[in-house]
């Protein structure tokens, strides 16, 4: 009777799962919430069959639900790697959800730097339909006094350089079994992604433009903000492969985890040297520095 229910494929058969249903809901909530939120920064209405749902709360909430289903779904997945379920083929196809995954991020900056652009190479037409109020058909359009790219923007240049490189380290580490030099690269990656987002804030904090200024403003702020955004997800996945490899986790045969988080950092690296040539070098030339 053991016999017939052994195992004989290299296929993972996934037990139900409460997660995808939950996150859908938690996604819902908190996209709502967002909207709710948004309306609440503007003393404005957001009536839901006669109800006012302007409030905070609601955003709040979608977030701890998204919190609580990523820790749990994650949860799920690495016990069932520890437990053997992550076979080479499991793995295959997991490589090739992590690129998709990559792949659909590139496209979702693509459409920012669309938006760069096209506002960028035709000054007249993005001014005037966003009725901007500087004025002079070029970029930066006339009156915006732009963040010196060789300051701030080169440091955050060389942070992410750094933590590239010892991203790779601790990659290649664990695959010759060195978990001592894993967790050694890890930490100092986790280190730079911390820094380079302090920076960032720091910057945004005292840049001599805002959002709702300009055209400028706001294609600079969605493009490298979510930038931002990134590599604040990618120091997580960082941090939660450091705490893993603490734990022994990871090993020459068994270290997926660590390098999906590996490839993520690489593209937000990749990301962030396309967005410091086109938006801080050549999208600010010839225009007064801060």
């Amino acid at each position: 009777m053991a016999e017939a229910h052994k195992k004989n494929h290299d296929y993972h058969i996934i037990d139900p799962s409460p997660w995808p249903f939950l996150s859908s809901i938690g996604a819902f909530v908190l996209a709502f919430g967002g909207i709710a939120y948004m309306r609440y920064l503007k003393d404005d209405q957001l009536n839901f069959f006669g109800v006012n749902l302007v409030t905070p709360w609601i955003f709040v909430i979608g977030i701890l639900i998204v919190l609580y289903c990523m820790y749990g779904w994650w949860g799920d997945t690495i016990k069932e790697g520890n437990e053997g379920y992550h076979t080479r083929v499991v793995t295959i196809h997991l490589k090739y959800g992590m690129i998709m995954f990559i792949v659909s991020e590139v496209m979702f900056f693509v459409a920012w730097f669309w938006s760069f652009f096209d506002a960028s190479l035709f000054p007249n037409e993005a001014i005037q339909y966003a009725r901007d109020a500087y004025t002079g058909g070029i970029w930066p359009p006339k009156g915006i006094e732009v963040i010196d790219p060789l300051h701030l923007p080169l440091y955050n240049t060389v942070i992410l350089l750094l933590s590239g490189t010892t991203a790779t380290w601790a990659h290649y580490a664990i695959l010759k079994n060195d978990n001592k030099g894993a967790i050694a690269g890890l930490s100092l990656t986790v280190a730079l992604g911390v820094l380079f987002t302090y920076v960032q804030f720091y910057e945004y904090a005292h840049a001599p433009f805002a959002f709702k200024d300009s055209i400028y403003g706001a294609t600079f702020f969605m493009a490298t903000g979510f930038h931002g955004f990134h590599v604040f997800v990618g120091t997580i996945f960082l941090a939660i492969c450091l705490i893993r490899s603490i734990r022994g986790d990871f090993n020459s045969k068994h270290y997926f985890g660590l390098e999906a988080a590996a490839w993520y950092w690489h593209f937000v690296d990749v990301v962030w040297l396309f967005l410091f040539f086109a938006i801080y070098v050549w999208g600010s030339w010839g225009a007064p520095m801060n």
